[in-house]
């Protein structure tokens, strides 16, 4: 696997590419760049389109759940989403929250943001806004968010412990989370797992199920649950790009699983594990 930056820099340029195109045409094109082909997100998607709140010109088709289904989201709440992309959940979360509340999105992406908030422009939204910023260094005060979601986006994120403590920093005490996300089950072939490519299509960068609930309790998360869970499978074609014939019949065999979980969280104290603010 390269390194963080090389990472960050990568999901950088494959989601400026992404976000100058449909969700059709990121379909047509597995990635969106016009033939590369690492995964069709479209294994991923939920159907949002009979939602309220709901902009087709915002659905780009990166998700892997449907955070607000689980969020609890309030009217008046300070609702937060990481890797808000082109403004989806964003504005699904908007029409919950109520013109009292309001919406941050943070995205790593550039392109994304100015998408994000032509969608917002478009539709008149004065109370939500668009944030460029690391979800490792989330650009948000702390205890400023009465929930926070995020879509298929933390498996992205290559230091998951430090993204868990930024979402209980921002969170106010008593707030929660409820995040969508690609996890596996077992251990993925490690041609999958040291590929870029695939780290950017939220497969490489998936950690094993337990693990990543362990990294939310250690960030000092209570009532900590598996909302809903589904097998992803990703098609061969996909996979014999990374494996021989052999390996993929291995990887097929070994009981390893793919699969999108919606997880919910919440913030119970003021303090992280480990911290003497209280």
């Amino acid at each position: 696997m390269e390194n963080a930056e090389n990472i960050k820099s990568t999901i950088k340029e494959r989601y400026t590419q992404i976000a100058g195109q449909s969700r059709e045409e990121n379909a047509s094109s597995c990635c969106g760049t016009g033939g590369c082909c690492t995964v069709d997100y479209e294994v991923f998607a939920e159907d949002y389109s009979k939602l309220k709140g709901y902009n087709r010109d915002a659905d780009l088709g990166l998700g892997c759940g449907i955070p607000t289904e689980f969020a609890q989201i309030k009217e008046g709440d300070t609702v937060v989403d990481l890797g808000s992309g082109a403004g989806n959940d964003v504005f699904v979360a908007r029409t919950l929250a109520g013109d009292k509340g309001k919406v941050i999105g943070v995205d790593l992406t550039d392109a994304m943001i100015e998408k994000a908030r032509a969608n917002a422009a478009k539709l008149g939204f004065q109370n939500v806004e668009f944030r460029a910023g690391d979800i490792e260094r989330i650009p948000v005060a702390a205890q400023t968010a009465d929930v926070v979601i995020s879509n298929c986006v933390l498996n992205l994120v290559p230091d998951k412990a430090r993204a868990f403590a930024e979402i209980f920093r921002i969170l106010k005490t008593g707030g929660h989370f409820s995040i969508s996300d690609v996890v596996v089950r077992g251990a993925l072939p490690p041609a999958i797992r040291e590929a870029a490519e695939m780290y950017v299509g939220c497969v490489a960068g998936a950690l094993e199920k337990e693990t990543y609930l362990r990294h939310i309790a250690a960030a000092g998360f209570s009532d900590v649950r598996v909302v809903k869970e589904k097998v992803i499978d990703l098609p061969d074609e996909i996979l014999l790009q990374y494996l021989a014939p052999g390996a993929l019949q291995e990887f097929r065999a070994s009981g390893t699983a793919i699969k999108s979980i919606t997880v919910y969280g919440r913030k119970a104290s003021c303090c992280a594990p480990g911290d003497n603010c209280c």
